[in-house]
């Protein structure tokens, strides 16, 4: 690994992955759920608050001035790291919040009777629900990309009325990371009317996005996925998209005038971003970006995909222990490995590694769609990042062993 990363240093940069929990030092392979942040994160944040703090876009006072300079300055990195212009990134909480706001601002405008949305069988609830509930509202048709052999069904046809095709960039339980650019290529060709909505949060802290030349409409993700603080989170969208959208939320900070019966909308991103925005946040997801960038995400990715490697081929090893997702060695996937050990569920395998301080998420994953394809009721995932180790990969597999011996299985 150290010719990927150099991991001794990086780990050093994390405060938590000092922390002994169970009397064992953290083993965090939880990573698709969030991430942990760098003291580099921290330090932005703190600072903000200690040194920058005011409202923004409100006044001409010092310090409203240095708060809004490093809100937009947030936004311009935002941007310049997914290839997109400053105005078409609009700052949410995360991403279940971006995709309601194109549910709903984009969605409610220009979705009708008879319209076909298309979703996969793959996607998290976030990228789910809002469609589903679109189409309840709207009488619209819904329809899922099938999921065979861990990929999506490259045979699919998408009906000529697809108003819109949203889906994953990467499944946050199978690993699998979808090709953006010829899934929207495929969809445009086959339904010219539709557009296209990417679901990021599972690809963004892993791959660098070049939005401009995706082929997508809109692309939502989150920072507390990507080493910034929880609450930070992005909705991109094309310009001429968004100028043309109606407002999601209403009030301060979104319009141009107020009169006593009407009101007229600012630009984007403003028109978006009602009410007081979370400044340090967003700051803080500036301060990760400079980090990952920093490290290098080509890097990252092959370290995480090393990890993920030896995890599932050590895991497969173990009779009775069943993987889901691509195979090992495949290329078109992210740091994830979800498993199953016959016999036992998936709580009683996360609370057996939390014993000896792995921490692992257990459950559903907010992707029951999936969980009824592969016909199980939940997985255990590991889930790995830049600051992994080899060795917690050891610990993981042990801990494992562990589990089948206490049950017997």
């Amino acid at each position: 690994m150290a010719k990927h990363l150099d991991i001794e240093k990086i780990r050093n940069d994390f405060p938590i992955l000092k922390r002994r929990i169970h009397k064992q030092t953290l083993a965090y392979l939880d990573n698709a759920a969030t991430t942990q942040k760098p003291q580099a994160v921290i330090d932005a944040v703190s600072d903000f608050y200690s040194n920058h703090y005011a409202n923004v876009h409100r006044s001409v006072s010092t310090l409203a001035m240095e708060a809004t300079e490093a809100f937009e300055s947030a936004r311009k990195n935002v941007a310049a790291f997914v290839n997109a212009r400053p105005e078409e990134v609009i700052f949410t909480r995360n991403t279940t919040e971006s995709i309601n706001l194109a549910a709903y601002a984009w969605g409610n405008a220009h979705v009708r009777a008879g319209d076909a949305i298309v979703i996969t069988e793959m996607d998290h609830h976030s990228n789910l629900v809002p469609w589903q509930q679109l189409a309840l509202r709207k009488k619209a048709e819904l329809h899922y990309i099938s999921v065979e052999n861990g990929e999506l069904d490259g045979d699919f046809e998408f009906p000529e009325n697809t108003k819109l095709f949203a889906f994953p960039h990467a499944s946050n339980v199978l690993s699998t990371l979808n090709d953006v650019r010829s899934w929207a290529k495929k969809a445009k060709i086959e339904a010219p009317n539709a557009t296209v909505l990417v679901d990021g949060a599972a690809g963004a802290p892993h791959f660098q996005l070049d939005l401009a030349k995706s082929g997508a409409d809109f692309c939502a993700f989150s920072g507390h996925k990507m080493l910034a603080p929880m609450g930070s989170g992005v909705l991109w969208g094309k310009k001429t998209i968004l100028d043309a959208m109606p407002p999601f939320l209403y009030g301060g900070s979104m319009i141009s005038k107020v009169e006593q019966h009407q009101s007229t909308w600012a630009d984007v991103p403003a028109k978006f971003e009602a009410g007081t925005p979370n400044v340090a946040d967003a700051v803080g997801l500036s301060a990760a970006i400079n980090y990952l960038k920093k490290t290098g995400l080509a890097k990252i990715h092959a370290h995480e995909l090393a990890l993920a490697r030896q995890a599932q081929e050590e895991l497969e090893a173990i009779p009775g222990v069943t993987t889901y997702g691509p195979p090992s060695n495949a290329k078109n996937r992210t740091g994830i490995v979800s498993f199953n050990v016959a016999g036992v569920h998936a709580h009683d395998v996360g609370s057996i590694l939390d014993s000896d301080a792995v921490a692992i998420r257990s459950g559903h994953h907010c992707a029951q769609v999936l969980m009824g394809r592969l016909q199980v009721a939940a997985t255990a995932r590991a889930s790995f990042y830049l600051y992994n180790t080899e060795d917690e990969v050891e610990r993981l597999v042990a801990g494992v062993k562990k589990v089948k011996k206490i049950f017997g299985s």
